[in-house]
């Protein structure tokens, strides 16, 4: 799957699609590839807020256990609850309905310098293969 490039990236492997003070939030097709099938998301509450590079939750596969980071700082909006019946939604379509969180961003800067484009995030990709 290639890399969408309307999306920015984090060097974490999450994405971001912002629209207006909005920001959905999942992990790239690279990180559920490594991850594995996904079998159990922790999502956070509505109205839980996060600084930008802080844990938000975890995702489960049959190889591992990995913290998600927020790419920008925010209050929870929306959860995908859809992922608590069916995780494999991430593994499916890491960029649609596999989205995990919606942020109303509080204008709190990306975590680690500037979100990554979709050129520089292909670049992270080779660098780690």
């Amino acid at each position: 799957m290639s890399v969408p490039g309307d999306l920015q990236y984090t060097k974490s492997h999450e994405w971001v699609r912002t629209e207006g003070d909005t920001a959905t939030i999942g992990i790239t097709d690279h990180a559920q590839d490594e991850l594995g099938d996904v079998v159990f998301v922790e999502l956070p509450d509505e109205g839980a807020t996060f600084d930008a590079g802080e844990p938000f939750g975890t995702v489960e596969s049959v190889k591992a256990v990995s913290d998600l980071y927020a790419p920008v700082g925010g209050e929870v909006v929306e959860v995908n609850s859809a992922l608590n019946d069916a995780p494999e939604k991430i593994n499916e379509d890491p960029y649609g309905e596999g989205w995990i969180v919606r942020l109303r961003t509080s204008g709190d800067g990306p975590a680690n310098g500037d979100l990554l484009s979709s050129e520089e995030y292909e670049k992270v990709l080779q660098e780690e293969a």
